[in-house]
């Protein structure tokens, strides 16, 4: 009920101007993200990949609702890349970047999205390095998948995103992973209906398990975003019994949560990637992420209190 809550929170400008303008929340902002310019970006990106970690970044922005802005949104993951590239740090993937399609225009218009995307990934595959569209709300899910689809015959790295907490997740991985695709698997932060979503955590995490089994067995590049130590338990007995090599798959994290393990698995010989964050418009991604973890919330209170 309290993620629920949280979750419809992200969408209150009201409560958007309060949390903003909130002396607190300066500092829980920079835990989990890393700054607002490219150059932080880059900063951050240079820091985690010089203690072994890979990188995924993502210009914070979702739901644009005007043409200039997806061309300014685009604009900008193109500059990011040409920085990462000039570098050294995209190389091979090392660094890439995380787009979501309704910020480069998917709801204004598919093929302006598609243009949008396409540009992203020829400016990665300049970098040397590659993209994946992001998870979304239900609506952008089909349209996204179809965008891939058509785009992969030109760039065949692009990868992208199913949430495990949607019942539609499992058939999409076996689909994907049969096209030996980058798919990262993550439970989901977004609020849906029962008609299309589980709603008790039970349900979600046996949706990743059943998931997580369809994509290790297959021919593609899993990308496991989790932070549940039994889920990545998991993922490496799969991974043993499925004979897969280090690196044929990947782990995932968020920015700021759990970075000892992050380095743990990156120092054991895994691949770990560190998915960071960057832009102003980070309201609605902070919000999700203490609908995550309720001692973020619980933080976040006292300090708003202390600061009120």
């Amino acid at each position: 009920m309290l993620r629920r809550v949280l979750l419809a929170a992200s969408a209150s400008p009201r409560l958007r101007q309060l949390i903003t303008t909130a002396p607190a929340t300066r500092a829980i902002v920079d835990s989990y993200v890393a700054g607002e310019t490219a150059a932080d970006a880059v900063r951050v990106t240079r820091a985690l990949r010089a203690a072994g970690l890979l990188v995924s970044l993502d210009y914070l922005g979702e739901d644009t609702k005007e043409q200039a802005q997806a061309t300014a949104v685009t604009d900008e993951y193109v500059h990011l890349l040409g920085q990462l590239g000039a570098e050294g740090l995209a190389q091979g993937g090392a660094a890439e970047v995380s787009v979501k399609p309704t910020a480069v225009g998917l709801f204004l218009d598919a093929s302006t999205a598609a243009g949008n995307i396409a540009r992203i990934c020829a400016a990665a595959a300049e970098a040397g390095t590659t993209v994946t569209l992001d998870a979304e709300e239900y609506a952008a899910i089909e349209p996204t998948l179809q965008i891939a689809a058509k785009l992969r015959a030109e760039h065949p790295d692009l990868g992208c995103v199913v949430q495990a907490s949607l019942r539609r997740a499992e058939a999409d991985c076996r689909a994907l992973a049969a096209h030996g695709v980058r798919v990262r698997l993550c439970k989901g932060a977004y609020s849906e209906p029962e008609s299309v979503a589980f709603t008790a955590r039970r349900e979600v995490d046996q949706s990743y398990a059943r998931c997580l089994r369809a994509l290790m067995n297959g021919p593609g590049y899993p990308m496991l975003a989790t932070h549940d130590p039994r889920l990545i338990q998991i993922t490496g007995s799969l991974a043993h019994l499925t004979g897969r090599a280090p690196d044929s798959f990947e782990y995932q994290m968020l920015y700021g949560i759990r970075p000892a393990e992050q380095r743990r698995l990156a120092n054991a010989g895994a691949r770990m990637r560190v998915y960071v964050p960057y832009g102003g418009d980070w309201y609605a991604y902070l919000v999700r992420r203490l609908a995550e973890r309720p001692a973020n919330l619980a933080f976040f209170l006292r300090s708003l209190g202390r600061n009120s």
